[in-house]
């Protein structure tokens, strides 16, 4: 769920609860417009009948049925509502109702001294006696009688008490009710509606728009990185300029003006740091370049001494040290290949010769070439081709690239499997797992093929193997691979960084003292 539906619907659920809030207040003062009005004119009515006529209760006991009559008539305009002359203590001696009440049947008092107290009241709910029960309350008035004979402990001798009875909804109210709150509460739902839609707009707009931005401009960092670049340094150099917070003092300017200095910061940093990179690395090739003429003539020269001394036992110990010399400048050679060959791997620019071909073959070449190194050592070294009914090795391969990375791992093994060991070379298609596709109906997205050089060497311990492909580690125990570069710890970088020109990667399986595997998993074509 994104933030600006989010926002949307915060505001249309907001906009709804108002209206429901706007109708509900509208129907509780409708009641309550009704309530009083009803309570205000029963009162006047009462207050008119009071003036009009006195001595209502010397009436009363005079002519009972004539009173009776009377008390209806004053009724014949005021169909909803109900007349009862009550005693002093509550009980009823006449009602206009049609419906008869029990002998001991009393309206509470409490409500009919609300109605005549001198604080003025909105409208008072008394007890109606034609619905007794719970639900028996109505609006009620009620207006204090006096008699002619007035005793000292009675000087009110009973109520006339009025019932402004439930209404049942008829036309005319209905009709008074459209008027008077459908239409308006109508149009006040849809300005509410109005309103809540546009403010919806506007907040959504106001809010996301600039969170947008934002997130359009690290995804074209993400997407082109900070890397040089005309494409890129022109997007890059775009993003600032599409946030329109330059005067803006919120939240969102704020952020706009940090990113856009921390953008700056970055690109600022990333631009010294590749130069420098860049710098390394045209310094180390050039290194690598100047130093390859003087460290080839040294090696000429004590070659020859070397060779001149062979046979004059004279020259025995100076030849020991030109074998010494020669050792070691043969050591600084490759040191200063590898140097050059890896900065020149890592050039940004630096592209692949990529031919597809079967990796086996290749392998075979590969033990061909170490045959005789291998037995001069006492080694076994061979090529297991794959079985007939496995899938096909084939891949897009550097042929001197992969040649050099597996050239580098069997040197390696070379150099620390004892006589009589064994060193085995062995491409095999495997599919990836997850894919769910076995066999030949795997396509090309879920293979690979997978280059192994075992060897039954000492191993390598477990601390060690993380950092194998660390540029210049070297392992202080015996049984460490030093690489085939002098031992100086650049092979193992170097088969690394071939395989992720190819697209693949490398890892290593070790146990100490039953030998090593290093497997180059390559994408198959």
């Amino acid at each position: 769920m994104s933030v600006r539906f989010k926002i949307a619907l915060t505001i249309f659920i907001t906009g709804a609860l108002t209206a429901l809030g706007v109708i509900a207040t509208v129907l509780f003062a409708f009641q309550r417009f009704e309530h009083e009005t009803a309570y205000y004119r029963a009162n006047a009515f009462l207050k008119r009948v009071g003036t009009t006529y006195n001595g209502m209760v010397d009436m009363q006991q005079r002519h009972p049925e004539e009173f009776a009559v009377f008390l209806r008539s004053l009724l014949f305009f005021e169909p909803n509502s109900q007349l009862y002359l009550l005693r002093a203590d509550g009980s009823v001696v006449v009602s206009t109702s049609a419906i008869p009440l029990p002998p001991t049947y009393k309206v509470a008092l409490k409500p009919v001294m609300e109605a005549m107290g001198p604080t003025p009241m909105p409208y008072v709910m008394g007890d109606d006696p034609e619905r007794p029960g719970a639900d028996s309350s109505a609006i009620i008035a009620a207006l204090p009688l006096t008699s002619a004979v007035i005793r000292p402990d009675q000087p009110i001798a009973g109520y006339l008490y009025l019932v402004c009875q439930k209404p049942i909804a008829s036309e005319g109210r209905i009709e008074a009710f459209r008027s008077t709150f459908a239409r308006p509460a109508l149009a006040s739902i849809l300005a509410v509606v109005a309103l809540a839609t546009l403010l919806t707009a506007w907040i959504t707009a106001t809010v996301t728009r600039p969170l947008r931005r934002l997130t359009e401009a690290v995804a074209t960092v993400q997407r082109d990185g900070l890397i040089a670049g005309a494409a890129t340094e022109a997007a890059l150099a775009r993003v600032p300029d599409t946030f329109e917070f330059n005067s803006a003092r919120d939240e969102f300017g704020q952020l706009a003006s940090g990113f856009r200095a921390m953008l700056s910061t970055l690109r600022a940093q990333w631009e010294a740091l590749r130069r420098l990179d860049h710098f390394r690395r045209e310094g180390v090739s050039n290194l690598s370049h100047d130093l390859r003429s003087p460290l080839t003539a040294t090696t000429a020269c004590l070659e020859t001494l070397e060779a001149r001394w062979v046979e004059d036992p004279m020259r025995q110990a100076d030849r020991q040290l030109v074998e010494v010399a020669l050792r070691n400048t043969r050591n600084a050679a490759r040191l200063v290949q590898s140097l050059g060959d890896l900065a020149q791997l890592d050039e940004p620019e630096f592209k692949l010769h990529p031919e597809v071909l079967d990796a086996a073959e290749l392998l075979d070449d590969i033990a061909v070439r170490f045959a005789a190194r291998a037995a001069r050592q006492g080694v076994t070294l061979v090529s297991v081709p794959p079985e007939a009914h496995e899938l096909p090795t084939v891949a897009a391969l550097d042929i001197e690239l992969f040649e050099r990375a597996v050239a580098n791992l069997v040197e390696n093994a070379l150099k620390f499997c004892p006589v009589g060991g064994r060193i085995t070379l062995a491409a095999r298609a495997r599919q990836t797992m997850g894919s769910g596709v076995i066999g030949a109906d795997c396509d090309l997205s879920c293979r690979r093929v997978e280059v192994r050089v075992s060897d039954t060497g000492p191993g390598i311990p477990t601390t060690d193997v993380t950092h194998l492909f660390d540029r210049f580690y070297q392992s202080r125990h015996t049984v460490a691979p030093a690489s085939s570069e002098g031992g100086k710890g650049l092979g193992l970088a170097i088969v690394k960084r071939i395989a992720e020109l190819h697209g693949g990667d490398v890892s290593v399986a070790s146990t100490v003292g039953f030998g090593t595997t290093v497997t180059l998993s390559l994408p198959a074509v």
